[in-house]
């Protein structure tokens, strides 16, 4: 089985909207002031140790608009990287992409219980809400800047399930910016309409089928 990653740049309000100066947002680009080389260095080394990008359809669109004129080390890996793209657009994908249609927590299940080394999944917000409703995240990391900017896109299930994770590390940047990693603990329960599913230590009684389109 391989260990499906979340990886994701949030503000202190939960926003992971336009971290990278996306044309979206009011406040586009708040992570500039806080990068640090120790978080640019931690960034590289996730990306390299990974195998594959998992990607919502909005979220691979703007990463193939910008990465393939890009050089260096960490452009070239990212480059490189198989990426699965959840969409249900019948548009030919390129950037070394496959397409995953149809049931979202189906086919990244059959995705995760396959051969191979760490899925890492960035942005792609409604992807993320998705997987970790079904209970299907191994290992969620934020990056919290301590910055609010008045409301965006959030990666936080809002099926008032609850969700009990374990905080594995904590590392603190100068800058003043927090990387927090979780892994599950115990038992989850969600709450929906649809008949009941285990799935691992998850108990999920019937979120909605992930929005095709990712984010």
């Amino acid at each position: 089985m391989r260990t499906l990653i979340i990886s994701e740049f949030i503000t202190l309000d939960g926003v992971v909207e336009a971290p990278g100066g996306e044309p979206t947002h009011p406040h586009a680009g708040w992570t500039f002031p806080y990068g640090t080389d120790d978080l640019y260095a931690y960034k590289l080394r996730e990306t390299l140790e990974a195998e594959s990008l998992l990607l919502g359809r909005v979220t691979y669109q703007g990463f193939a608009a910008a990465w393939p004129e890009r050089t260096g080390e960490f452009a070239d890996k990212i480059n490189a990287m198989p990426k699965h793209v959840v969409t249900s657009s019948a548009q030919q994908l390129g950037w070394n992409a496959s397409a995953l249609r149809g049931d979202v927590r189906q086919a990244v299940t059959d995705l995760r219980d396959g051969d191979g080394g760490p899925i890492l999944v960035a942005g792609s917000a409604t992807l993320v809400r998705a997987l970790l409703g079904y209970g299907l995240v191994d290992e969620l990391r934020l990056m919290v800047f301590p910055v609010l900017i008045g409301g965006g896109l959030s990666i936080y299930p809002d099926q008032r399930g609850k969700y009990e994770l374990e905080l594995t590390d904590l590392v603190r940047y100068d800058s003043g910016v927090l990387l927090q990693v979780y892994r599950p603990a115990g038992t989850t329960t969600t709450t929906g309409a649809d008949t009941a599913t285990t799935t691992g230590t998850t108990t999920d009684t019937g979120t909605d089928t992930a929005a095709a389109t990712g984010g």
